[in-house]
């Protein structure tokens, strides 16, 4: 599960307020060493080593979409039950992407088609997945 961890973009007048410059996603891994790596190494994202090796990657421009959730969908951190969230990666040729992480090993599971665009998932070296897609909608960024 990946969890959102601080997104409060207060909107007034059509503009961002109250200095709120970015947002910092969490992702749960059973094994975060190899998903590190994955990162790192296979998606090829900057990072920045927070300590002991523990990465923090920037990540490409983010749209946040909120839908309705069925059942409780959270994860405790600090003490705190929060949000649940879902990352899918955005890209223009969801077939050409998938086509060279397969390259590099990565499993993409087959395309599919849904009414918001064409997407795959990726199994990270843990086990877990991420959505890869192509929007068909407007993009925010």
């Amino acid at each position: 599960m990946v969890a959102l961890a601080a997104v409060a973009i207060v909107m007034y007048a059509g503009r961002m307020v109250g200095g709120i410059n970015g947002a910092h996603w969490l992702i749960y891994s059973k094994d975060p060493e190899a998903d590190r790596a994955f990162f790192r190494d296979v998606l090829g994202f900057r990072s920045v080593d927070a300590g002991g090796g523990w990465l923090i990657f920037a990540l490409p421009p983010s749209e946040l979409g909120i839908h309705p959730g069925e059942g409780d969908f959270v994860q405790t951190h600090a003490e705190h039950s929060l949000m649940g969230a879902l990352l899918y990666l955005m890209c223009d040729d969801v077939a050409a992407v998938a086509k060279a992480l397969e390259a590099h090993g990565v499993r993409c599971r087959p395309m599919a088609e849904a009414e918001w665009g064409r997407y795959t998932l990726l199994q990270l070296p843990s086990g877990g997945t991420i959505g890869l897609y192509q929007p068909s909608h407007p993009r925010a960024v």
